[in-house]
């Protein structure tokens, strides 16, 4: 007779700064649940990027944050205002960044446009993220004219190969478009077109379309339904995934993964530190909560994942509102810990109660 042992996963959770730590706290108190729903382990050990780790370990990225990682099954990150991110992300080549905007139906009228113009909205956004002009060389100087400042957009055909293959086995597995965004026009040697054209010969079904980046971000406003999958650069990428949370009412809403040749990955929102609403526990946690669903779809924990997406989209359809979502009317204002209440509730709910597992108060 053949034994089986539950699955064991060990996560790294790097809190960071400003609304970091209440987000990540909040998304680990529905992880933590659904994996007992679901069956498996989680060991979650803290790490320190940013300012925090520059007070306690004189580094922005200490080797103390790099030896936890190390040999994880992901790294769960909040925010920071500066220091340690990129390097993080150069160190583990996390040059996949995932990044999903999907609308919910009872969010409709909280996006920029109109709900005719977003319904059934789901882009998927795949930003190279290790490379480009916050990698390329750099300084300021001073001439004869005055000082000066630089960066430099630098990308080997390689680089642009390997992330374009990303994105197309992504479109061959969803609808089978490919938006590539590109300013070749302006930028002639970064030919992104001709490199992801090439691979495509390899992805038959895929329909590649270049579109200049400019035009892009105004399509996303006019017809953002038309999008599939959207390839961006590093700074093209950061931009236009930022329309997203126009789009679908909140950045709070918003979360990626950064994902390495060997699928380990980095798991965060998109939102940054919202210095202004930290420590009031108002911070949205769908956010983190969305990059807590990329993190157990890696692993290949689908049940986990689907449970926190119908629990979010019941939660929402109710009327409960954080402040992002500026409530009005019916809807209901509730807090960060109020919200995460609520999804437990709605994930332990009777419905998901085969196990036997019982709802545990996290106050």
């Amino acid at each position: 007779m053949k034994f089986f042992s539950n699955p064991s996963y060990r996560i790294v959770c790097i809190p960071g700064e400003g609304i970091g730590p209440e987000v990540v706290e909040a998304a680990l108190k529905v992880l933590q649940q659904v994996a007992k729903l679901e069956g498996f382990t989680l060991q979650v050990d803290y790490g320190w990027l940013g300012n925090t780790a520059l007070e306690q370990f004189g580094s922005y990225f200490p080797q103390a944050t790099i030896e936890l990682c190390d040999g994880s099954d992901g790294i769960l990150f909040g925010a920071v205002t500066q220091g340690g991110l990129l390097e993080l992300r150069k160190h583990y080549d996390f040059f996949c960044n995932l990044r999903p905007i999907r609308i919910v139906d009872s969010l409709l009228h909280k996006s920029s446009l109109r709900p005719e113009k977003v319904k059934g909205l789901d882009i998927l956004v795949i930003r190279e993220l290790v490379s480009g002009i916050y990698f390329g060389p750099s300084g300021r100087f001073e001439d004869e004219q005055g000082a000066y400042g630089y960066h430099t957009m630098l990308y080997y055909d390689e680089e642009i190969r390997r992330i374009a293959r990303q994105a197309l086995r992504k479109a061959q597995q969803r609808r089978g478009r490919l938006t590539v965004a590109h300013k070749e026009n302006a930028l002639p040697h970064l030919p992104w077109t001709r490199i992801v054209q090439a691979e495509a010969i390899n992805f038959p079904g895929v329909i590649v379309e270049p579109m200049l980046v400019d035009n892009l971000a105004m399509q996303m406003v006019l017809n953002p339904q038309r999008f599939d999958v959207i390839l961006a650069s590093n700074l093209f990428g950061d931009i236009l995934s930022d329309i997203g949370g126009a789009l679908v009412g909140s950045l709070g809403l918003l979360g990626s993964a950064s994902l390495n040749a060997d699928g380990f990955g980095l798991y965060e929102p998109i939102h940054g530190t919202a210095p202004d609403i930290a420590g009031l526990g108002i911070a949205n946690p769908l956010g983190t909560l969305g990059a807590c669903v990329l993190m157990l779809q890696q692993w290949g924990e689908a049940g986990a994942a689907q449970r926190i997406l119908v629990a979010q989209d019941k939660v929402l359809a109710k009327g409960y509102r954080t402040a992002d979502l500026s409530p009005q009317g019916s809807e209901i204002l509730v807090n960060t810990e109020e919200i995460i209440d609520l999804l437990l509730a709605e994930i332990c709910s009777e419905k998901y109660s085969e196990s036997g597992v019982l709802y545990e108060s996290y106050k």
